[in-house]
């Protein structure tokens, strides 16, 4: 799993409830327990090594940083549009990109940053608490964060640059991955989406990814900007798995309105990143060829993409098994690891699949794993 699972509709409802201040979060994650159960059962099922809550007591895999961080405030894509430099534009491209404005919401800086509670400590507790397998804990990236919450207005009555309000998300993840080590994790996911958009998304202009509304800039510094931050986050942690999520947009089901090309822009910055795997999509021709890591050293694990989550179709085990094949061209046999393009339900009010299909797939690439260590090992 990268993170998501499909949430069930009567959670929906409780979530609605939280975030219009009907109840408290910890009175919400008390009923999301049985919805992380109803998770976790459909990934052992399938045959997952390594497991995840699905991320059922969040509202996004990034927003929910607002029940945790104090200095944050929630708005929806529609209400950022008033701080869009150029509003109409900004409204068409929404439309284009068949963006829920309306759903979508993202975590904006207008205070200082502080922990006010753990980001995932219940949820490893809890998952831990009722799983033998390994434990997953995806959390949303330093660049990630600090690119989706600067609204300039806004943020910068509480920090004056956004490499000011970045230091604040690097302090808190390092604590946050200290935390969740000691207390059991297995492997902690930073996610980092919006490096492909940083480099694929329209030239010269707003553009859409996670709510990010930034003016785009040179794609090298950012590059540079993000690569730096991740290493702060990570430098010397040891004792846990730590990897970083790319994709290229998760919030529609038509692939023309997400994020096209390959990672060659990126190579060299995930070269860079002091960390233990890259979790990247390869289920699409969205994603490109594989052979971008020709010649690049086998040093990295990969989380390879097999299944896509947006899709109805339910890849088999022989298409999975071919394409692991193919990233044995640049990956030892045993540093690959399958998993989907990414999470099945991103935004918790924009699942991209029901909860049986996303059962069904992984199965496939459980089987497919299964078929591969026979080969291989």
């Amino acid at each position: 799993m990268v993170g998501s699972w499909p949430r069930p509709d009567w959670l929906l409802r409780e979530l609605k409830r939280k975030n219009e201040g009907e109840a408290t979060y910890d009175e919400f994650s008390a009923k999301a327990d049985q919805a992380v159960l109803l998770a976790l059962k459909g990934e052992e099922e399938a045959g997952l090594d390594i497991v995840t809550d699905g991320e059922q007591r969040r509202d996004s895999f990034y927003s929910f940083v607002a029940d945790k961080f104090s200095g944050i405030k929630l708005l929806s894509v529609s209400e950022l549009i008033d701080y869009a430099e150029e509003k109409a534009m900004y409204e068409r491209m929404l439309r284009t990109l068949d963006v829920p404005a309306f759903a979508i919401k993202s975590p904006v800086a207008v205070g200082e940053i502080k922990r006010r509670r753990p980001l995932a400590g219940d949820e490893l507790l809890f998952l831990k608490g009722h799983t033998r397998r390994k434990t997953k804990i995806p959390l949303p990236g330093p660049f990630m964060l600090t690119r989706a919450s600067w609204v300039e207005p806004l943020t910068r009555e509480a920090y004056r640059t956004r490499e000011e309000l970045a230091s604040a998300y690097v302090r808190a993840l390092r604590e946050e991955i200290i935390s969740l080590r000691d207390a059991g994790a297995s492997f902690v996911q930073l996610d980092e989406p919006t490096l492909t958009e940083v480099v694929y998304g329209a030239s010269n202009q707003t553009t859409f990814m996670c709510a990010a509304i930034m003016s785009k800039v040179n794609p090298r510094e950012e590059l540079t900007f993000a690569t730096d931050l991740i290493n702060e986050v990570t430098k010397g942690i040891s004792g846990i798995k730590v990897g970083v999520h790319v994709c290229r947009g998760n919030w529609s089901r038509k692939d023309d309105a997400l994020l096209a090309g390959d990672y060659s822009p990126l190579i060299p910055y995930f070269q860079q990143m002091k960390v233990d795997q890259l979790v990247l999509e390869f289920s699409t021709d969205r994603a490109g060829s594989m052979g971008v890591f020709e010649g690049t050293p086998d040093s990295k694990e990969i989380g390879l993409g097999v299944v896509n989550p947006r899709s109805d179709q339910v890849e088999t085990a022989g298409q999975i098994v071919a394409r692991a094949r193919e990233a044995t061209k640049y990956f030892d046999p045993s540093r690959i690891c399958l998993n989907p393009d990414c999470g099945f339900a991103t935004f918790a009010e924009v699942p991209l699949n029901a909860a049986e299909t996303a059962k069904r797939k992984l199965t496939s690439m459980c089987q497919a794993a299964v078929e591969l260590r026979r080969q291989y090992t």
